[in-house]
């Protein structure tokens, strides 16, 4: 039986009706997937004043985790006298693809925007990686960034972290990370359409499903199991799949959006109901019409545009009320 959907925004329907779109997702599929260029982050780099620094960082079992610093160039010439806020950038992909330059576009807006800081990371995938060994790759990186603040022009007072559909599941996962560990200090999370809950059996998982589109219910499915492999439901990690996080106080400040016509709707806005019961402050935008990462695939979008607008808006207060006297 047909699940009843709510309707797409008008624009972003039309812009959708050009683009190649599938239910299911297969290893042979993610294969191909893998396949495909990543983001010309040169590109993107090339009208900005930014410098850009390449290193690694070991993992807990020592493997190399790159980073990407990308700062504003020549700091002390415009004016900059204090060191700047950070923007940690964890890339989308359902946990099984992508790569450090997914999606780069939305945090170096905020490089443009604040001056920020942006260090985004390289974590390993599912399924050739497993368990808490995607979400614990983010946390090493962070935790190396905030003990190396002062040698990358950083405020270790002001470090956000931010990410997209999977990446911004895995920020919620290094946030809890942070917090029980008791470091580093992170000022915020940016979580834009998380990836949450690996159940997968919320009502908007259900309305899409059986239907083609960005990111469908049974997609979501393949992603969970590639990345929770032979983990069964009571043995999965609060690390992993934030929304079995039976404490949700104590967290920063949080920023979540999600679209209303997608698969994480439900689990998102349940996530931030959950922060607010606890008695925290988050700031949640269902975008009537969105679809998962609408305005990651589609900027032009008027609706992309004010979502986008409204999250720099979100971080322009939260960073003067956090600047230095």
């Amino acid at each position: 039986m047909t699940t009843t959907r709510p309707a797409l925004d008008p624009e972003l329907r039309e812009l959708l009706a050009d683009t190649p779109l599938m239910s299911q997702l297969s290893p042979e599929i993610l294969a191909q997937l893998r396949q495909l260029p990543s983001t010309p982050v040169e590109d993107l780099l090339a009208h900005r004043q930014a410098d850009r620094r390449e290193l690694t960082v070991p993992a807990k079992d020592g493997a190399p985790i790159p980073l990407s610093v990308l700062s504003p160039a020549n700091a002390a010439t415009t004016g900059r006298t204090t060191a700047a806020p950070c923007v940690y950038w964890i890339h989308g992909g359902g946990m099984v693809m992508g790569d450090r330059f997914s999606q780069i576009d939305i945090p170096l807006e905020w490089l443009d925007e604040f001056g920020a800081v942006v260090v985004s990371v390289d974590h390993r995938l599912a399924p050739e990686f497993t368990g808490t060994a995607l979400v614990e790759d983010c946390y090493q990186g962070l935790l190396w960034v905030a003990e190396h603040a002062e040698d990358l022009g950083i405020d270790p007072n002001r470090i956000i972290v931010a990410g997209i559909s999977a990446g911004g599941g895995l920020a919620a996962g290094v946030t809890l990370l942070a917090r029980d560990r008791g470091t580093p200090a992170i000022t915020a999370q940016m979580l834009i359409c998380p990836m949450l809950d690996h159940r997968n059996t919320t009502t908007s998982s259900r309305q899409y499903s059986g239907v083609p589109g960005v990111w469908t219910g049974e997609m979501n499915a393949f992603g969970w199991s590639c990345v929770l492999g032979d983990l069964t439901d009571d043995a999965v990690p609060a690390y992993v799949s934030p929304a079995l996080a039976d404490d949700l106080s104590g967290l920063p400040a949080t920023y979540i959006d999600t679209g209303s016509a997608e698969v994480f709707r439900d689990e998102d806005t349940d996530y931030a109901t959950r922060i607010w019961a606890a008695g925290g402050q988050a700031e949640l935008h269902v975008w009537a019409g969105g679809f998962h990462g609408f305005d990651a695939g589609f900027p032009q979008a008027r609706i992309s545009a004010t979502a986008r607008r409204t999250r720099t808006d979100w971080l322009a207060r939260l960073l003067s009320a956090d600047s230095p006297a």
